[in-house]
């Protein structure tokens, strides 16, 4: 979820700066996919310039949206080096997948209490698409959909916590984005990972918060154990 510009009335912006939101907006997203998908290579420097070059744009806009991606943590500052694209280490992955354990727990039993049963329709149906192409695409729609077609994504939403929601679908959406699109695929569990969101819908249609938030927290907590023992192998490999 791209983090959208606070614009204020018309009759408070001229026609120039309206056009320039709208471009710092666009090149956000741009900047957003790039850097998740990998163009742009873990730790490399952000050049305004070649940017600037290569979008065919002023570097006012640019540099709102820099600042803009950096906010969600996808970009950093170095001393002596400036923006650079941020590396995700394991150890700094262990830390995301905790706090994101106990915050999506969290949101899925306010889930329980709030989601409509329209919403767990749709849930169902995303839920059936997966299930008749994961063999096909090899597991690639469980860790490259985005947006509304996350099963994680939606069931944050349906909290109907705000704060939850800029924590999780801002600060840590676009992170674990990029963690999923350049993280090894042999890795991934997709079969466990459909068996386990069928079975958190049922306890969401069933109103069970409690079963809810147990049954998210196993779920997110045996991709962090997973990442933990790729973090030891990693440590023990340069004793």
């Amino acid at each position: 979820m791209t983090e959208q510009a606070v614009v204020p009335h018309d009759s408070e912006l001229s026609e120039t700066e309206e056009r320039e939101l709208t471009k710092s907006a666009n090149l956000t997203e741009r900047l957003i996919n790039l850097i998740v998908k990998g163009e742009f290579a873990a730790g490399s420097k952000i050049s305004e310039p070649e940017l600037a070059r290569r979008f065919g744009v002023s570097r006012g806009p640019l540099r709102e949206a820099i600042m803009r991606v950096e906010s969600l943590g996808l970009i950093e500052r170095a001393p002596h080096v400036g923006a650079r694209v941020i590396a995700l280490s394991r150890a700094k992955l262990v830390e995301i997948y905790a706090v994101r354990e106990a915050l999506e727990g969290m949101a899925v039993r306010l889930a329980c209490q709030h989601i409509t049963e329209q919403e767990l329709d749709a849930l169902q149906q995303l839920l059936d698409t997966h299930k008749a192409h994961i063999e096909e695409v090899e597991g690639a729609s469980y860790f490259h959909q985005q947006g509304d077609f996350d099963f994680h994504y939606r069931l944050i939403q349906a909290s109907r916590n705000s704060t939850l929601i800029g924590l999780l679908c801002d600060e840590l959406y676009h992170l674990l984005r990029m963690y999923r699109h350049q993280s090894q695929r042999s890795h991934s569990r997709p079969q466990q990972a459909l068996s386990e969101h069928f079975h958190l819908l049922a306890a969401l249609r069933e109103r069970d918060a409690e079963l809810a938030e147990m049954l998210m927290r196993r779920h997110i907590m045996r991709s962090r154990l997973l990442i933990e023992q790729q973090l030891k192998d990693e440590q023990g490999a340069s004793v």
